[in-house]
C-alpha cells in the first residue's frame, strides 16, 4: 500500500527524536528499536487481529503489533513510517502529500527533555506474601512431578499517571536491551526494555531465538557484579533453569526447521539487562519448505522463559494462579516486507490499559526455588524499570 518514501540527512539523536513524535502523537503509534535501529510508525491504514492464523495473513507486509501471552493478536499497516540510522531517516507515507507534512513534522520536532523527578513504586513489598505463597505451592506441584518450570510473577501497581515517552527515553538511557519498544496501538500502552528476542526470522528464513533464564542482581559495582556473575555458574539451581530452557527451545524450533539445522550457536554467556545479569543462550535454525516466520513465532510462543516446562502443565497452573496476563510475557512484534519477523519478549515494561497503569515481572520456579529468592529476583528486575518512571507532570 505504502507508494512514497525519501531519506534525509539526520544526525540528531534517534531515540529522542522518535519518542518527541509519540509523546506529540495523537493516533495510534510505535517505536521500536533492534539494536541502534529505531523506527516511528503511526496511523493504522489496515489492521488485523485474533491468532496466529489471522496475523499471517499480513505476511511481506510492513506491519507493527503485539500478541498477548493467551496468544491473541493485532497487527496494523502504519500510514506513515520513519527508520533512522547511518546518519539518515527513511520517511515512508501511503502518497507524495503524507510524505511531504511527515517531512515537514520531522523537521520542526523539537527534542524531548526528561526531568529528574520520578515516581516511587512500591516494588518490595506490594503483593509480596501471595507471591512467597503461589511459589510455595509451585516447588510443592514441580516436587510432586506435575511438571519442571513455571514463570510466575506480580503485579505492582502505579500510584500516578505516568509521561511515556519521558519514561520510555529515561529507561533506555539506563538499560541494554536487545529490544526496546513504546506503543499505543490496539487498546494497549506500554513501553518497554525487552532482555531477550522470541523470535527473529529474516528474508532468507534463518530463525534465531534467545532464552535467558538464571539471575542475579548488577548494580554497576565491579566487586559485587563478577560475584554475582560467578555465582550464576556455580548455582546448580540456576544452570539447571537455564539448560531445561535451551533444550526445549531446541526442540520447539526443530519442529519448524529443516532437518539437522538447529544449532546452540551461544551457550550460557552472561548478558548485562539493565538492574539484573541473566545466563544466556541463543538457538538457531533454518526454517524447512513450506514453513513460515509465523510457524516459528508460534512454535516458540509464550517463550519457554515466560512459561515454563512442559509448557501446557506451566500455562495451566499460571492460569489459575494469576488473573490475565494480557501484553505481559507476549511479544511486540515488528514485520517488514522482505518476509523478516523480529518479536521482542514484553518483560522489564510498564502497562497502561483501561485506566490503569502498572509494573510486572515474575521469576523461573524450579524444584530447588525458595519462596523469598525468587521475591527478590522480582524485585531485582523491577529495578530495570521502576528507577525511570517520570511523572506526566515533570
Amino acid at each position: 500500500m505504502r507508494t512514497s518514501e525519501r531519506r534525509v540527512p539526520w544526525t540528531a539523536d534517534p531515540l529522542e527524536t522518535a519518542a518527541a513524535l509519540a509523546r506529540a502523537s495523537v493516533e495510534p503509534h510505535v517505536v521500536y528499536e533492534d539494536r541502534g535501529a529505531v523506527w516511528f510508525a503511526e496511523g493504522e491504514a489496515e489492521t488485523v487481529s485474533g491468532g496466529f492464523g489471522e496475523l499471517a495473513a499480513f505476511h511481506g507486509r510492513t506491519a507493527y503489533g503485539w500478541v498477548t501471552f493467551e496468544r491473541t493478536g493485532y497487527l496494523a499497516v502504519p500510514r506513515d513510517e520513519i527508520r533512522f540510522g547511518d546518519g539518515s531517516a527513511l520517511l515512508r507515507s501511503v502518497d507524495e502529500e503524507s510524505l511531504l507534512l511527515l517531512e515537514k513534522r520531522l523537521a520542526s520536532v523539537a527534542p524531548l527533555v526528561v526531568g529528574g523527578e520520578r515516581v516511587q513504586a512500591p516494588i518490595e513489598t506490594c503483593g509480596a506474601d501471595d507471591y512467597r505463597a503461589a511459589v510455595a505451592a509451585a516447588v510443592a506441584d514441580i516436587r510432586a512431578g506435575l511438571l519442571e518450570k513455571v514463570i510466575l510473577s506480580r503485579v505492582v501497581p502505579l500510584p500516578a499517571d505516568l509521561d511515556f515517552p519521558a519514561t520510555y527515553l529515561a529507561g533506555r538511557r539506563g538499560n541494554d536491551p536487545a529490544r526496546s519498544f513504546l506503543l499505543r496501538l490496539g487498546g494497549w500502552e506500554a513501553l518497554g526494555f525487552s532482555p531477550e528476542v522470541v523470535a527473529s526470522v529474516d528474508g532468507l528464513g534463518e530463525v534465531i531465538t534467545q532464552p535467558l533464564a538464571g539471575t542475579r542482581a548488577l548494580v554497576n559495582d565491579a566487586v559485587f557484579d563478577v560475584a554475582r556473575r560467578e555465582e550464576l555458574y556455580r548455582d546448580a539451581k540456576e544452570v539447571f533453569e537455564h539448560a531445561i530452557s535451551v533444550r526445549l527451545a531446541a526442540a520447539e524450533l526443530t519442529g519448524v526447521c529443516g532437518h539437522g539445522s538447529v544449532k546452540v550457536a551461544d551457550f550460557m554467556s552472561v548478558k548485562e539487562r539493565g538492574s539484573v545479569q541473566h545466563l544466556a543462550s541463543e538457538v538457531t535454525g533454518l526454517l524447512a519448505p513450506g514453513r513460515s516466520p509465523w510457524d516459528a513465532l508460534a512454535a516458540l510462543f509464550p517463550a519457554v522463559t515466560a512459561s515454563g516446562i512442559p509448557k501446557a502443565e506451566a500455562c495451566s497452573l499460571i492460569g489459575r494462579v494469576e488473573p490475565e496476563r494480557g501484553l505481559y510475557s507476549g511479544a511486540v512484534v515488528r514485520i517488514d516486507a522482505d518476509g523478516s519477523l523480529d518479536a521482542a519478549l514484553v518483560l522489564r515494561s510498564v502497562f497502561r490499559r483501561d485506566g490503569e497503569t502498572w509494573l510486572r515481572a515474575g521469576a523461573g520456579i524450579v524444584a530447588q526455588s525458595t519462596p523469598e529468592r525468587e521475591l527478590e529476583e522480582t524485585v531485582e528486575k523491577l529495578r530495570s524499570v521502576s528507577r525511570f518512571l517520570v511523572p506526566s507532570c515533570a
